[in-house]
Parts: structure tokens; sequence; C-alpha cells
């Protein structure tokens, strides 16, 4: 490239970073587009699931993201801002109306959105003008619901706090994370977040399959020897896993949510 502009000589003038960017884009728009349509026959020919995913990122700012599944595949289509949209039901109820029509309301079978209160009564809105189309709300929502319930629970809270304070303690110390890795088998621990109630049982399983480790590794002589031992912190984490209710607990609230 730069041996063909030295080639022109004295005098060219480069394309801009916009004008480059704005070309690049326009012709991976084009490309996308294409693609879309090659889906839409078999949208037509087989029918189709419009899928929602409606989302917020750490700056609060609200994100739909619309698919279309079919036997070909899920496909992406558009994403939008949606600040002001999702705070009003008619207006969520619009956009959907809008992007049926562009998929095909012939086309559309079903709809998978979350269960908030909101979508729920714009798809009841929706269903009144396209009564062909059937709604439900999307799994993993509904999982996390209830798993966010189940963790409401005196005793399973107090198992997530137990759970936290082994994860943070685990990997605050990268002695016992060194020692922990090379045991065989060894899975890294999910760590828990208050968004996601799953990632709360994901970590106790994970911390129950590693019960053996962690009470192998608290009556070393690794352990007991170093400096991590005399840390006050260390005394929590020694406490807990050593602690046979805890593990009772963990190995029935495991078998509980396993489903």
């Amino acid at each position: 490239m730069v041996d063909a502009i030295t080639a022109i000589g004295s005098g060219y003038k480069g394309l801009s970073y916009y004008a480059i960017r704005s070309n690049l884009l326009y012709e991976m728009k084009k490309e996308f587009n294409l693609l879309v349509e090659t889906f839409r026959k078999f949208w037509k020919e087989t029918g189709c699931t419009i899928m929602v995913d409606g989302w917020q990122d750490q700056r609060n700012r609200q994100l739909i993201n619309f698919l279309v599944y079919s036997p070909k595949g899920i496909t992406f289509v558009r994403s939008i801002d949606a600040f002001d949209v999702v705070k009003g039901v008619k207006t969520l109820c619009n956009l959907f109306i809008e992007f049926v029509e562009f998929v095909g309301v012939t086309n559309v079978v079903h709809l998978v959105t979350n269960n908030a209160a909101n979508y729920k009564a714009a798809e009841a809105m929706l269903n009144e003008k396209f009564p062909s189309i059937y709604w439900s709300p999307y799994v993993a929502h509904c999982l996390n619901l209830i798993l966010g319930d189940i963790g409401k629970m005196e005793n399973v809270s107090t198992l997530a706090k137990s759970v936290s304070d082994i994860t943070k303690f685990v990997y605050n110390n990268g002695f016992l994370l060194a020692w922990l890795r090379k045991r065989h088998g060894w899975k890294e621990i999910i760590r828990p977040r208050a968004t996601r109630f799953a990632t709360t049982f994901i970590a106790l399983k994970i911390i129950h399959e590693h019960k053996h480790d962690l009470q192998f590794f608290v009556t070393s002589r690794d352990f007991i020897d170093s400096r991590y031992y005399r840390d006050k912190k260390a005394k929590i984490f020694v406490e807990i896993v050593i602690d046979n209710r805890f593990w009772n607990d963990c190995t029935i609230i495991v078998n509980i949510v396993a489903p």
C-alpha cells in the first residue's frame, strides 16, 4: 500500500480515518444484509422464533438484541439502545410489532422474551394484534428467578456466604491457589455474583467437588508451616472447611438444584 502511494508522487491526499471506517462499515453492512436475506426464505418455509434479549450494561444502558431462530440456525438481526423504550409498554409493543413485520407476520410462530412485567404486558398487546404468535418467557430468566428465591432461604444464604469466604481466601493467596491447581481434576471456582443467582449454586457445586482437596490442604504440613496459616482470615477458612455440617448442607443444596 505504501509503495503504491509513493508511486503516485507528491500531492496525493490520503483517506481520513472516518472515510475508511465508513466504507468498510458500509461493505460489512451490505454483507450482513445479504446473509439475513438468505435466511429469510427459510423463515417462510419453516416458520421461526423471534428471541428478544434485553439487558443492562455497567453504565445502566438498556439494550435489546433481536435474534431470529429457525431450523437453519440463529441469526442476529438488530440491536437497539432501548433506554426510553423499556419503560413504556406501548412503546415496547410497537418495537415488537415493527420487528415482527420486518421478519414477516406469517413467518413468526413464536416470540421469546424475559419474564419482566413490562415485557409480558407488551406481549399481551402484541397478541391482540397478531393472535397466531405464541409467547413464552426464556428459560434462563425463569430459572434465575427460581434460584434467586431459593437463595433467599436463610440456610442457603449462610452457605453462600461461606462459599464466598472460601473463594476469596483461595484466590487471594497465590500459594494456596498454586497448590490446589496442581491437584488432579482441579476446576476453577466460579466467583458468586449478586446479579446472577445461578453462579452461587455453580460455585457451591464446585466447592463441594473439592471437599477432599480443601480438607487435605488445611491439615497439610505445607499449610500449617506457612505464613498463611497465621492469617486471621485463615481461621475462618479452616473452620468452614473442617465443618461437617457445612459439607452436609452443601450436599443437600447441590442435589436440590441439580435438575
